[in-house]
C-alpha cells in the first residue's frame, strides 16, 4: 500500500511506520515535529527507498493538497494530535488547533482527493483516524467497560478535542461518503514513547535517582495496550474493516498507577539495582492530583475480536519488562529526546505541585 501517515514521528505513529515499512509498504510521513515528534524514532528507515518525510502541519491547506495530489495514497492514517492531558489543561487552545481544526482540514482535502479517484480506487481507499478511550469520560470501579456505543462524555480539554475530531470523521462519512475508520484505543506503552508519559517518566526518573511523582493516591485505573498490539489492530482495520466502522482497541490489562509503577520497579530492582541496595520504591513521591483526573478507563474490545479476529498478543508483565529494557538499552535516544523544552515542562508540571 501507499500510506500517508500524519504524526508519524510520534510514539505510536513511528512504531506503525516501522511495521509497515517492514511489510513492504510505501510511506510518506507528514509531521509538524512539535515537542513529542522525534525523527530519531525512524532513524532505521530514514534512507529506505519506501520512506519519505515532510515537515508540516495537517492544518496547512496548500501543503496537504500538494501531498495528496502528488503522492496519491491508498490510505491516510491520522496519528497527528496533541495528546498529553496535562498540557491540555495548561494550553487548551493548541489542542483545538491541531486536533479539531487540523483534522477537519485534513478531512476536507482528503475528500477532494478521494473524489478525484477512479471508482475502484475510491472503493479501496480508507481514512483511518486514531482516537482515544478518553472521549467516553470516566468510569466507576464497578462500571462496565467502554463499548463503541458508550455516549461520549469527555472531561479534559484533550479528550474534548479528540471527541470533536471523532465527530467530524463520522460526519464526513455520513454526509459525503468518505470511507472513514475510527479506532479508540486505551493507554499505549512500549518503546519510543515521549518521556513525559507515566511509564517512561517513571523508568527514567528511577535510574536518575529522582522522585517518582504519582498523582493523588495512585488509584486511578487505566487499561494498558502495548503499542505493537495497537499497530496490529490498525493494520487489520485497514485491510478488513468496512467503511464507517468504529472499533475500541484495548489490552485487557487494567492496572492502577501504583500497580504500574510497582511493575516497573520490580524490573529495575532486578536488572539495574540501586547502588545502596534499596528498592526504587523508596523514590515514590505523591503529588497533588491534576484537575479533572478521570478515575478509571476500561475497554470492551469484543467487537474487533468478533468482526476482525484481533486480540492483543502482549500480557502486561511481558510488555512492561520489554519496555523497561528498551529504555535501559537506548541511552542515546533518551539523551537526545530530553531537551530543554522537556525539562522545562517537567519542572512546571510536577515541581509546582
Amino acid at each position: 500500500m501507499k500510506l500517508l501517515i500524519t504524526g508519524g514521528a510520534g510514539f505510536i505513529g513511528s512504531n506503525f511506520i516501522l511495521d509497515r515499512i517492514e511489510k513492504g509498504d510505501k510511506v510518506l510521513n507528514l509531521d509538524k515535529l512539535t515537542y513529542s515528534g522525534n525523527l530519531d524514532n525512524l532513524i532505521s528507515v530514514q534512507d529506505n527507498e519506501n520512506y519519505s518525510f515532510i515537515q508540516g502541519d495537517i492544518g496547512d491547506k496548500i501543503l496537504t493538497q500538494k501531498i495528496l495530489s502528488e503522492f496519491r495514497p491508498d490510505a491516510v492514517v491520522n496519528f497527528a494530535a496533541e495528546t498529553h492531558v496535562d498540557r491540555s489543561v495548561v494550553d487548551p487552545e493548541s489542542f483545538v488547533k491541531t486536533n479539531v481544526l487540523g483534522t477537519s482540514n485534513l478531512l476536507l482535502e482528503t475528500l477532494e482527493y478521494w473524489k478525484s479517484l477512479s471508482q475502484e480506487e475510491r472503493t479501496r481507499f480508507r481514512f483511518h483516524h486514531i482516537s482515544t478511550d478518553e472521549v467516553y469520560g470516566s468510569l466507576g470501579f464497578k462500571d462496565s467497560a467502554f463499548r463503541e456505543d458508550t455516549p461520549y462524555a469527555p472531561n479534559s480539554p484533550y479528550s474534548a478535542s479528540k471527541a470533536s475530531s471523532d465527530h467530524f470523521v463520522r460526519a464526513f462519512h455520513e454526509t459525503y461518503g468518505l470511507p472513514t475508520l475510527i479506532s479508540n484505543c486505551s493507554n499505549n506503552y512500549g518503546p519510543r514513547q515521549f518521556p513525559e508519559k507515566l511509564i517512561p517518566l517513571m523508568i527514567l526518573n528511577a535510574i536518575e535517582g529522582k522522585p517518582l511523582p504519582i498523582y493523588g493516591n495512585g488509584k486511578n485505573i487505566r487499561d494498558w495496550l502495548h503499542v505493537s498490539d495497537h499497530c496490529g489492530a490498525i493494520s487489520l482495520m485497514l485491510e478488513r474493516a468496512m467503511p464507517g466502522e468504529c472499533y475500541n482497541v484495548g489490552g485487557n490489562s487494567e492496572k492502577n498507577n501504583l500497580e504500574v509503577v510497582a511493575a516497573i520497579i520490580n524490573v529495575l530492582d532486578q536488572e539495574m539495582p540501586r547502588s545502596d541496595g534499596k528498592s526504587y520504591s523508596e523514590q515514590i513521591h505523591f503529588v497533588k492530583d491534576r484537575p479533572g483526573h478521570d478515575l478509571r478507563y476500561a475497554i470492551d474490545a469484543s467487537k474487533i475480536k468478533k468482526d476482525l479476529g484481533w486480540t492483543p498478543k502482549f500480557n502486561f508483565d511481558q510488555g512492561i519488562r520489554e519496555t523497561v529494557l528498551w529504555y535501559l538499552k537506548n541511552a542515546e535516544w533518551v539523551k537526545n529526546v530530553k531537551n530543554g523544552n522537556y525539562q522545562d515542562w517537567i519542572k512546571k508540571n510536577y515541581e509546582e505541585r
